[in-house]
């Protein structure tokens, strides 16, 4: 099938979503100005560079109009958590992502312990095994289809990086140790289950 995207696709769903996967979870904590811990998964997330380390995530439209919590938050205060979400916080993770108002606190309302951040504000996820602590970078406005609402990539840059002991093997963050979730379309979700090693080509 092929299909023009300001067009109908003729199937039941939207399938752009499923043509891009996996799709690692940005689970981004932040602190708002007036100190309310919040706490949203982002599956268009990604690191973009490692000299030095550096993440995006993008955060689309919100429904009603108006910028999502992370996003006000993070360009209040500059600093934001990458947590890594895994198949033992799936739970969590996805009650985390409901439209709750901005005075909530998502951390308490899904049961997570946190613990305190090094160099940043935001706490972390107890029991995420990988928290990245993050300085916003900048902000990338990109088109958006919604009237009054945006379509923004965020970057930050990573100045701390944590990693549990327990999930590492010979010096290695070993992913079946940390069993990430990942993000497919619609509802769908997968688990980093096989690991396999491919070595560069010499030419």
């Amino acid at each position: 099938m092929f299909y023009e995207t300001d067009g109908p696709h003729g199937l039941p769903h939207n399938p752009f979503k499923s043509c891009i996967v996996p799709r690692p979870i940005g689970w981004i904590s932040s602190v708002s100005p007036d100190g309310v811990v919040n706490l949203a998964p982002y599956s268009f997330f990604n690191g973009v560079a490692e000299t030095p380390p550096m993440v995006m995530y993008a955060s689309g439209a919100r429904v009603p109009a108006g910028d999502k919590d992370s996003l006000a938050n993070i360009e209040a205060t500059g600093e934001f958590v990458v947590n890594i979400a895994t198949w033992d916080l799936r739970e969590q993770m996805n009650q985390s992502s409901g439209a709750y108002p901005p005075e909530v606190d998502e951390m308490a309302v899904v049961g997570l312990e946190t613990v305190p951040s090094r160099l940043v504000r935001p706490p972390r996820v107890k029991a995420s095994p990988i928290h990245l602590e993050c300085r916003h970078h900048q902000t990338v406005e990109i088109p958006c289809a919604r009237p009054n609402a945006r379509n923004a990539v965020v970057f930050g840059r990573v100045v701390g990086v944590h990693i549990d002991d327990a999930v590492l093997t010979d010096g290695h963050v070993d992913m079946a140790k940390v069993r990430p979730i990942a993000r497919l379309g619609y509802m769908d979700y997968t688990r980093v289950d096989m690991v396999f090693t491919m070595e560069r080509p010499v030419v």
